[in-house]
């Protein structure tokens, strides 16, 4: 089945990303504008998942912006920021495991991601929020700058 995902999402990106589908203005709905926390325990991850996430999202004009507060599973604290703009288009981050970013809405409850590292794909993210609006889930398909494979699915519950 992930085979078959990492040979289909790609494809369908490319679709999206061509424009076929309609535009939903961005900043009002995937994910909505609020404050998330990730249930641990409703989430799966391939390695250790962290104790604690909370991601506030702001409507910036037309992108959103994601401060993810983050503590590991030692205890460490970090803190990211992440612009989503819904364009299709690449436009830089800074961080470890990606230096780009493309976002696209496909409808009212669901965006695609992908990211990349020195112009690889190397991470696939389909985001989806529930119909009440309370639930916002986050699966990612890709791999680290090691080799290591990433296959989480990030359940959000909105505060």
């Amino acid at each position: 089945m992930h085979r078959f995902l990492a040979t289909l999402v790609p494809l369908c990106f490319a679709v999206l990303f061509a424009g076929v589908l309609p535009r939903v203005a961005f900043a009002e709905s995937v994910p909505p504008v609020g404050t998330w926390k990730l249930n641990v325990t409703k989430s799966t991850f391939n390695g250790q998942p962290p104790r604690s996430q909370t991601v506030a999202v702001q409507a910036e004009g037309q992108s959103l912006r994601l401060t993810i507060e983050n503590v590991d599973a030692e205890g460490n604290s970090a803190k990211a920021i992440i612009i989503n703009f819904d364009d299709g288009k690449f436009h830089p981050v800074r961080g470890p495991l990606y230096d780009a970013q493309a976002d696209k809405v496909v409808n009212d409850s669901t965006a695609w991601i992908i990211r990349t590292k020195a112009g690889k794909v190397v991470q696939t993210l389909i985001s989806e929020v529930s119909a009440d609006g309370k639930t916002w889930t986050v699966t990612t398909v890709g791999v680290t700058p090691d080799g290591q494979q990433i296959n989480n699915v990030l359940v959000r519950e909105k505060q």
